[in-house]
């Protein structure tokens, strides 16, 4: 009999899936599933180069129609998924229909956090899928006064795109700098001085109490302290969860997303990729789930490579996490993992000069580096990762300074719901960014075992 596979997720993870099982000489069945009715996208330019309007729609997507066709996939696209019986190894569609499958691969992705408040209200707004953007190019096009509650990658791409074109922008959020729990508060500082220059107002340390409403939609975010942001459009950028609902009573291990082995393998002919896939890293002491544009192809590749190898002949999934973000004309890469309790130091140029390399070390191990508007200068900390930070030399250029000295657990900026941006008066946890936090350190296993943790996005879906 045809051995049959189901992909669901048409993203960058799904997609990747398809073709990669055609690649290396699949000729079974093979159905991708998609919930949105446009052909598979890509999404880091949604919240630039689509939001500012230089792009149309076609312009995302990840591969022309001819080549999309080419695939020889069954294509099952705004049709969402609504269940699994992993028993009977059938995927329950939304149109009542029931998809057999041999073996599966769940890449559905994320959703976006929301406020307690703000929903159906005209004005408010979350960015993750195409129509989401176009839904808030059309909204900025009229010129009014923005707010974007979060600034994590998301939200501080929105503000800058936003004050690009020109508009009135607050950026709001409950720690001390943009990016705080993503590069840490010493970079985040560079991050915040940027978004001065170009004109943003940013609101920090502030968690928000609400929304004032008027006939026309939104007025203004109001906040903890009891002041208020004025605003006739309002993004909420709060981080995202994984799309497991569809997954409850299926059997398989959820937590933070999808509960895997260090293959992606979640239960016998399961599999996981991309943002929804949580897995053991085997040198990051825990488990993981990475939101970054990269890995959503990467781990496609990995599992499919996996699913064909046959029981016994499995590797570990253990990549470096790579991520970017564009604001303002400056580029932000980051490798490894760049975790706000780490000892940061410049290794490479300056923030005066506009281009530097920063180096986070944790435990006595070089773990991640970041390079801002400096791609090239990262190769030798790419080359180092993991190595003793004693042994990691530094340019002989470089005038080295640390810009933070971490001492906090990672563990503690795991956030728990979009509860934490709600104030204390509503019995609310300790607010903290809820972008999800970056994991622990690249290195040696560790003794003990780490929570799980998670790495937000270089922008919407990096």
């Amino acid at each position: 009999m045809r051995k049959q596979i189901v992909v669901v997720g048409a993203a960058a993870a799904g997609l990747t899936a398809v073709e990669t099982l055609r690649a290396k000489g699949y000729e079974g069945g093979l159905t991708l599933v998609g919930d949105e009715a446009h052909p598979p996208y890509d999404r880091p330019p949604l919240s630039k180069e689509l939001l500012r309007d230089t792009w149309d729609p076609g312009q995302t997507w990840l591969r022309p129609e001819d080549v999309l066709s080419a695939v020889d996939t069954e294509l099952r696209l705004g049709c969402r998924a609504t269940g699994l019986d992993t028993g009977a190894r059938t995927v329950t569609l939304s149109t009542g229909e029931q998809l057999p499958y041999d073996e599966l691969i769940i890449a559905t992705g994320l959703r976006p956090r929301r406020l307690p408040w703000g929903d159906g209200v005209r004005g408010v707004h979350v960015l993750r899928s195409l129509d989401d953007a176009l839904r808030l190019r059309e909204e900025l096009l009229r010129g009014p006064r923005v707010a974007v509650i979060g600034a994590g990658f998301l939200g501080s791409e929105i503000a800058a795109t936003a004050r690009e074109a020109g508009l009135d922008v607050t950026l709001i959020d409950t720690n001390s700098t943009p990016l705080a729990l993503q590069v840490g508060p010493g970079v985040g500082a560079g991050v915040a001085a940027l978004h001065r220059e170009h004109g943003v107002r940013l609101v920090l340390g502030a968690g928000v109490a609400g929304l004032a409403e008027g006939p026309g939609g939104v007025k203004a975010v109001l906040l903890a302290g009891g002041s208020r942001v004025e605003a006739d459009l309002v993004v909420v950028a709060i981080g995202s969860v994984p799309a497991v609902d569809w997954l409850a009573g299926s059997g398989l291990a959820l937590g933070d997303g999808v509960l895997c082995d260090a293959y992606c393998r979640a239960a016998p002919g399961v599999w996981a990729a991309g943002d929804v896939a949580n897995w053991p890293h085997p040198t990051a002491g825990g488990r993981v789930r990475l939101e970054q544009r990269t890995n959503a192809a990467q781990q496609a590749m990995a599992v499919v490579a996996n699913l064909l190898a046959g029981e016994g002949a499995e590797r570990p999934y253990a990549p470096v996490p790579f991520g970017w973000t564009h604001q303002f004309g400056t580029k932000i890469q980051t490798i490894g993992w760049c975790s706000p309790d780490a000892r940061t130091e410049i290794v490479s140029g300056s923030p005066e000069s506009g281009e530097f390399v920063a180096a986070y070390h944790r435990d006595g191990r070089l773990v991640g580096a970041l390079g801002w508007n400096s791609a090239r200068g990262m190769r030798q900390c790419r080359m180092s990762l993991g190595r003793p930070s004693a042994d990691f030399v530094a340019p002989a250029s470089a005038s080295t300074s640390v810009l933070v000295s971490g001492s906090a657990s990672a563990s503690a900026y795991v956030p728990a719901s979009a509860s934490a941006y709600v104030p204390a008066v509503a019995e609310a946890p300790a607010v903290t960014d809820l972008a999800s936090a970056p994991a622990p350190a690249v290195s040696a296993p560790a003794s003990a075992p780490a929570p799980a943790v998670s790495v937000a996005p270089g922008s919407a879906g990096v």
